[in-house]
């Protein structure tokens, strides 16, 4: 899919290209490639003079490799944005290019971004700049104010986080934890402390992509401190998911306590079981033996004074345990 964005009174409005033709008709700001097909990129090419890389969204972790400035005045960056779903929660890779200074191509002052599938933080700018007239003057302005918005998206995912720990820790800290209702909370505590380290990595790197921004020296002074603000509300973050780490290891090792007592209630009750059947098989033995002069074997009560003897050496124990509080 191409989508191509044009400014028109301050605002933001989006056009689906579908052919050649169509691109020509517009002076975009910003040019959308999601899951680019190859005639898309031959499109981009011809009109732009500017050849999308085949490796555009490796999983290169080096900075060379994702924040560089090509010969002929293209800006590279390769940034990755959080998604937040339930079932598989991911970052994308987006490339973007940039020419700011190359005046012979029609990619002047353009901003390009390609990536496999639709980002929400995308959408999230799309809306904003409809609706928000002079929020968006220049492509620059399009790539910070996306870096911005991936900053709200990461801490508004922070705070659902927070409000699903919270009902996970009154479910752990009303006590009576099951071994079941264990198991849910320890898969709902590794699906949080997931997306917590998916959230702190992408900080990470939308924190490099803005600083590589301030050091190219394209922005301009308001611009600039749009960048160093984005950066603080990055830093903000980091204190976020550090208390979250912190939250997810307490409700761990609490869920982690209770199933041990479980566990431990459960060796209790055969360890008790154990002992008091230890005086009735030691009666049991002592009457196995063979001895030739075991005056009971020869009366008629023998038998059942040996039951009740038994029977007696497990209750005495069991009332013992039980005036001890060991059988709760």
């Amino acid at each position: 899919m191409l989508n191509v964005f044009t400014l028109a009174n301050g605002r933001l409005f989006q056009e689906e290209i579908e052919s050649l033709e169509e691109l020509t008709r517009f002076k975009p700001i910003w040019v959308d490639l999601e899951n680019p097909t190859p005639e898309e990129r031959r499109w981009v090419k011809q009109h732009f003079g500017l050849s999308i890389p085949e490796d555009a969204m490796d999983d290169d972790i080096e900075e060379s490799a994702r924040f560089f400035e090509e010969d002929n005045g293209e800006l590279h960056i390769r940034s990755d944005f959080l998604i937040d779903d339930e079932e598989n929660p991911r970052a994308i890779r987006v490339a973007f290019i940039l020419n700011q200074h190359n005046a012979e191509l029609k990619s002047q002052g353009v901003l390009f971004s390609i990536h496999d599938e639709d980002v929400p933080v995308f959408r999230l700018l799309r809306m904003r700049a409809r609706r928000m007239p002079g929020l968006i003057e220049d492509a620059k302005d399009v790539l910070l104010m996306l870096f911005d918005a991936d900053a709200e998206y990461c801490a508004d995912t922070l705070e659902d986080i927070y409000d699903d720990l919270e009902q996970v820790s009154r479910q752990v800290l009303a006590g009576d934890v099951t071994d079941n209702k264990a198991g849910e909370v320890l898969a709902a505590i590794a699906r949080h402390e997931d997306m917590s380290g998916r959230i702190r990595r992408n900080v990470m790197d939308t924190r490099r992509a803005v600083s590589f921004l301030m050091r190219s020296r394209m922005l301009n002074a308001e611009q600039f401190e749009d960048a160093r603000q984005i950066l603080r509300d990055l830093d903000s973050l980091d204190g976020h998911t550090a208390f979250l780490f912190d939250k997810i290891n307490f409700l761990m090792d609490a869920t982690v306590g209770f199933i041990n007592i479980n566990q431990n209630k459960i060796i209790k009750i055969f360890s008790v079981a154990s002992v008091a059947l230890l005086p009735p098989t030691l009666i049991a033995s002592l009457y196995g033996m063979n001895f030739q002069y075991m005056p009971e074997l020869s009366q008629k009560w023998g038998y059942p004074f040996a039951l009740g003897l038994m029977v007696l050496s497990a209750v005495v124990p069991m009332l013992y345990f039980r005036k001890r509080g060991w059988l709760k």
